[in-house]
């Protein structure tokens, strides 16, 4: 085994394997960026080394530094985590000339695998299905066009070095094709500096299942499947394992289809082969076809850690030391079901706009695993993943593991930035998924149920008024000034809505509230009762406070701002003449110019900002009067980019 191995990530996944390698008794060595000096994984590690600048193309994208950081410390072998270096061959090229280990593939086999054309013919000649349609070279629009017609709509252009949604785009007519292509092979070159393409025939009611796979360089084993149908834009929300209705005749058809995959190509660690389903008619052995293998460890990676009892980290170091698979297929087995939630910093009613700020409270229930690289304190940044954890769970059945998602989603507290916590607990609630009938389209199809917010009730604004004031911890004498009844007032927001609360103090353990708002009055009594907070028939929720803001933990955390009242009137409604960056982020492309007459909806830029493209839309009919930003521009959240003229 390594004495000492270095990590070459961040966040959440550079803490994973920071913790196994302790277990082990391996040193760690972290680096980071700018951005990262004070960041969870650089406080757990025991040495750690700067790298440059917040930009991942400044710091985490750098071979050479951190293979110099690795060298000047010692370490033996470098870990790549998934995501920045984890799949790029030349790095473990340059990794293996430098004398040091890479944790993972071989250059060669992250290479066949690397560009989803040469994959699925590979895969073909290693008999594994693959789903029909054009993986050649040729790239001409109207060649690609002439193929995606002879296929059959609906088809999917999918950028060959692609992954993570981006360059993917769904076309359901022949006429939207040119445009679709247009706009991934954009994205494409923009994400991964390779514009070509590939048109697969789109299923129609499809679930995404995949196989984790581990070899040795020569054999493989795997460790069952993983349904990660759940998607929002090819983005994975929630995933599970095991896949739902699988039968044992697919679960072994698929299964060693993803072992002759690694075999195919000398896989050695830990691997995902992922597959699309059709679900149109139960899983059957033969409605599976090959899309990509993943040649890293998987984000996802926890759901089979539990229902296998392996840990995964742990045999990627024990291989990579030169050890034997830990296990071989008979000696792996499935125990109970295990989900995983990814809970980002997004703004959902916002169309899951990437959030950033500082996290002022973080807390998640016992019972649960939370894979978290951030802390209470720590600021989400505008340049990575907005990714604050991952809440996993486990059970006997899918039924209880799913009762114990919806329970810790409940009461996993976040405070300090908008999160999709209540949206996970919507699709841990929802019937269907409940009953198993998951597909890729099903956030799509009830996306207005999902995304709805949760609903503020009178108590949940008594307890913010309560926090606001200072009621909540009340002494004997609290409530009488001058031998009279304590009569305060507050005014807060809470979403777009401005509310005042008009309280009474009838002592220490007993206030008569006073809510008023445009809708008109309602009245409450908050009345302590066995040491705890009655609001009207609701216990007081657990809250946090900082600043002008107030978290009450209820519905999944609602957020509350406390005003000054002179400011009602100023922070009422927005401006419709601006448009605006909604974050800090880079000005890919500017489509108005002044003088240009536009119509609601129209996209006048595109602000890319946390590893995705942001369209920026006119919010009215409207002539343009001037562009305040360029190609190329680094931009503030908040900045001005395009003002119309008074209408």
């Amino acid at each position: 085994m390594f004495n000492k191995i270095l990590i070459a990530n961040r966040g959440e996944i550079a803490c994973r394997v920071m913790e196994t390698a302790r277990a082990l008794g391996v040193k760690t060595v972290a680096v980071y960026s700018d951005a990262d000096r004070g960041a969870k994984h650089v406080a757990l590690a025991d040495e750690a080394i700067h790298i440059g600048g917040a930009a991942p193309a400044q710091s985490y994208l750098l071979g050479e530094r951190i293979i110099g950081a690795a060298k000047a410390t010692g370490a033996q072998a470098i870990h790549p985590g998934y995501g920045f270096l984890s799949e790029n061959p030349d790095f473990v090229d340059a990794v293996e000339a430098a004398g040091l280990i890479f944790i993972g593939p071989s250059a060669d086999a992250i290479r066949k695998m690397g560009l989803k054309d040469a994959a699925k013919v590979l895969m073909e000649k290693a008999g594994v299905p693959v789903v029909p349609g054009y993986h050649g070279t040729n790239q001409d629009a109207d060649f690609l066009k002439a193929e995606a017609d002879k296929i059959g709509y609906p088809v999917l252009i999918k950028a060959v070095a692609g992954g993570g949604g981006k360059g993917m785009r769904l076309v359901e007519a022949g006429t939207e094709f040119a445009e679709a292509l247009a706009s991934a092979q954009g994205e494409a070159t923009t994400a991964f500096g390779n514009p070509d393409v590939l048109i697969e025939k789109y299923i129609q009611q499809p679930r995404h299942i995949e196989i984790q796979v581990f070899g040795d360089g020569t054999h493989a084993v795997h460790l069952f499947e993983r349904d990660c149908s759940l998607q929002r834009r090819h983005q994975k929300v929630i995933e599970e394992a095991p896949a739902p209705g699988m039968t044992e005749e697919m679960r072994r058809a698929m299964g060693e289809a993803g072992v002759r995959a690694a075999e195919a190509i000398g896989y050695k660690g830990a691997g995902t082969v992922e597959f699309i389903v059709d679900g149109s008619n139960g899983l059957r052995a033969d409605g599976f076809w090959f899309m990509e293998m993943n040649t890293r460890l998987q984000v996802e990676h926890p759901v089979s850690e539990l229902i296998t009892g392996v840990d995964l980290v742990e045999w990627q170091l024990r291989v990579a030391a030169g050890e034997a698979l830990p296990k071989q297929q008979d000696e792996l087995s499935i125990n109970g079901h295990a989900f995983e939630a990814r809970l980002y910093a997004e703004d959902v009613p916002k169309g899951f706009l990437p959030a950033t700020g500082t996290l002022t409270h973080l807390q998640f229930p016992v019972g649960c695993r939370a894979d978290s690289g951030v802390r209470a304190g720590d600021t989400i940044s505008p340049w990575y993943d907005p990714m604050i954890s991952k809440v996993i769970v486990h059970g006997p059945t899918r039924e209880i593991a799913l009762a114990r998602l919806s329970q810790a989603l409940a009461e996993t507290e976040v405070g300090g930035t908008v999160t999709n916590l209540a949206f996970l607990g919507a699709l841990a609630a929802h019937e269907g998924f409940a009953k198993g009938e998951v597909d890729t389209g099903l956030i799509a199809r009830d996306l207005d149920v999902l995304v709805a917010a949760p609903e503020v009730q009178p108590a949940h604004r008594v307890a913010a008024a309560m926090q606001a004031l200072g009621l909540i911890e009340t002494n004997w004498d609290t409530g009488f000034t001058l031998w009279a009844d304590m009569h305060r007032s507050v005014h807060l927001r809470c979403g777009e809505e401005i509310f005042e609360a008009m309280v009474e103090v009838d002592g220490p353990n007993r206030q008569a509230w006073t809510l008023k708002d445009e809708a008109g009055a309602v009245e409450l009594i908050a009345e302590r009762i066995s040491g705890s907070w009655d609001l009207g028939g609701y216990r007081l929720p657990s809250l946090s406070h900082s600043g002008a803001s107030i978290t009450v933990y209820a519905g999944y955390g609602i957020g509350f701002e406390v005003i000054d009242p002179l400011d009602r009137d100023a922070s009422a409604g927005g401006d419709l003449n601006l448009i605006e960056a909604p974050m800090p982020g880079l000005v890919k492309a500017v489509f108005a110019k002044a003088g240009d007459a536009v119509k609601e909806g129209d996209r006048l830029a595109i602000l890319e900002a946390m590893k995705m493209e942001h369209s920026l839309l006119a919010a009215r009919d409207g002539v343009v009067a001037e562009v305040l930003a360029s190609d190329g521009d680094q931009v503030e959240a908040g900045a001005a980019l395009v003002r119309l003229e008074e209408e």
